[in-house]
This record gives C-alpha cells, sequence and structure tokens, in this order.
C-alpha cells in the first residue's frame, strides 16, 4: 500500500508540473503578434478574446476593421477598399484585402453574412 500511494503521489506532482506548464504556455501564446517566434509560425490575426485587442493587430487589419465599423451597414471587400483607398477597379489589388476580410469573421473581430456582406461583430 505505501509503494501505490507513494506512486500515486509522483503522479499528482507530475500532473501539476504539466498542468502549469501548459497554462504557461497558452498565456504566453495569447500575446503573440509576430509571424514567427522561435522559428515557429504563430497567428497574426490571434482569436478575439477579452485579453486580446485591436491595436495587437497589424496595422493593416486595424484599418479594415475601422472601415467596417464605421459603416453604415454590411459592406462588401469593394466598398472597404474603396475607403481603404485600394484601387478597386484591379482585381489583384482588391483580392489582398478579400483574403484580409475573411480572416477576421474566422478569428471572431468581424461577422460575415451568408451573402458575402460584412459587418461589425456586436
Amino acid at each position: 500500500m505505501r509503494a501505490e500511494r507513494d506512486e500515486l503521489a509522483v503522479a499528482k506532482r507530475v500532473l501539476e508540473r504539466i498542468t502549469e506548464q501548459l497554462a504557461n504556455e497558452r498565456a504566453s501564446t495569447a500575446k503573440l503578434t509576430a509571424g514567427q517566434v522561435g522559428g515557429q509560425a504563430v497567428m497574426l490575426i490571434p482569436h478575439r478574446t477579452s485579453g486580446v485587442e485591436e491595436a495587437t493587430l497589424p496595422p493593416d487589419y486595424q484599418r479594415i476593421l475601422t472601415a467596417v465599423g464605421q459603416a453604415v451597414g454590411p459592406v462588401m471587400a469593394r466598398q472597404v477598399g474603396e475607403v481603404l483607398g485600394v484601387d478597386v477597379s484591379v482585381r489583384a489589388k482588391l483580392e489582398p484585402l478579400r483574403g484580409k476580410l475573411v480572416r477576421l469573421p474566422d478569428r471572431g473581430r468581424l461577422r460575415k453574412l451568408p451573402d458575402g456582406w460584412f459587418t461589425a461583430r456586436l
């Protein structure tokens, strides 16, 4: 019985140590905004959580969020491009903006309607 109790005590300490390490890793990755850290890729656009501010986003994404937020209603990528000064008549210049717009709803920063329009998240 003593041996089993000792094994359980060791297992408990290992579990506590692993839990603490995971919590530290999660806390540190929530703050990352760079493209690569320590040779590993990290998200430039973190998921929307209470601890992650819009100011941590790259400037292009901040401008997109501001343009969509200032719009009177839902907007398309073309309308956001016009506000940001992108040449919307050239598809090659509009598509990167559309790609950025699509990432924002995936991360909980904007809302994408079924018809492809974007709105600010409430």
